[in-house]
């Protein structure tokens, strides 16, 4: 297999609905150090909040159940186009969110990101078991 025709890339970010999206925020704040990257709403009323560090909550009370909370995967890459060409031969069905966003034959949904030049090699060889 020629590795060097597979597109590179990484999972950064993994959203979940969350029913207390201010006790999801609070918990990987003061357990794991993540801060806020961005906000949907405002931060006393988030409809949708991403944290440094991987995590997208997304604000749905109604929410009831231990599974399918799973949202999407957003999944940064080196050549975006590449990477979708790539996933075409796979099956998969493009989402109304925009070509980038696509239903893997599972279920699962996947937010494909084209990153700035040179961070997915930088973001691959960080070896965090090192």
């Amino acid at each position: 297999m020629n590795t060097q025709a597979i597109p590179k890339a990484y999972v950064e970010h993994v959203a979940i609905w969350v029913r207390d999206i201010h006790w999801h925020i609070k918990f990987f704040h003061d357990v794991c150090g993540m801060t806020m990257r961005e906000v949907q709403g405002t931060v006393e009323e988030p409809i949708q909040y991403w944290t440094l560090g991987g995590m997208q909550f997304m604000a749905k009370p109604d929410y009831d159940g231990p599974e399918g909370r799973l949202g999407h995967l957003g999944v940064m890459c080196e050549d975006l186009q590449a990477a979708l060409a790539a996933a075409k031969a796979f099956g998969v069905t493009e989402m109304p969110q925009g070509r980038n966003w696509l239903r893997l034959p599972d279920g699962l949904a996947i937010e494909f990101i084209q990153a700035s030049p040179g961070a997915v090699a930088k973001a691959l060889a960080i070896d965090p078991r090192a």
